[in-house]
């Protein structure tokens, strides 16, 4: 009874909180249930691909055209497909498209030469932290290279 004589109502509880409180003990019951085998846990995550470093310090990954002259642009590999970009090199053919700079590089033209590109040396890059580059590439012209290259020469990326 209540101190004023009269008997003190008794509350039912409201349907909202009591709806929350059943579906956290279900919640809590799933929970503890579900053996630990079952649950999914993240995957570690994977380390960060290898990159070649482009003309304007961009990272690539598997590039379709890549700017050897970044000074003038007078020498492009270009439709490059990737066999396969690994942890330590990368494969691709393509063409590499040389300006023959005749009689000078304005009034030169292009000409194709199919090539087989493959990236090595991979190294820290400096400023990406866990990011590496690769730091050499090996270009072999199958069908003849462009004069006065050699058919199979290779050049160390400073990018």
């Amino acid at each position: 009874m209540h101190a004023s004589g009269h008997e003190r109502p008794v509350r039912e509880p409201r349907p909202r909180m009591r709806t929350a409180a059943l579906l956290c003990a279900a919640a809590a019951l799933v929970a503890t249930a579900v053996p630990a085998s079952a649950q999914t846990r993240a995957a570690p995550s994977a380390p960060d691909p290898l990159v070649v470093v482009d003309c304007f310090s961009q990272p690539q990954v598997g590039p379709e055209e890549y700017v050897l002259a970044c000074g003038d642009g007078n020498n492009r590999l270009v439709d490059l497909r990737w066999t396969d970009w690994g942890p330590r090199t990368a494969t691709a053919t393509g063409t590499d498209m040389v300006n023959e700079c005749r009689p000078n590089c304005a009034a030169g033209r292009f000409h194709p030469y199919p090539v087989t590109v493959t990236l090595s040396k991979p190294r820290p890059w400096p400023g990406h932290p866990d990011v590496e580059r690769f730091t050499s590439i090996r270009l072999f012209y199958p069908h003849g290279a462009p004069s006065p290259v050699s058919q199979d020469v290779t050049y160390k990326l400073v990018y």
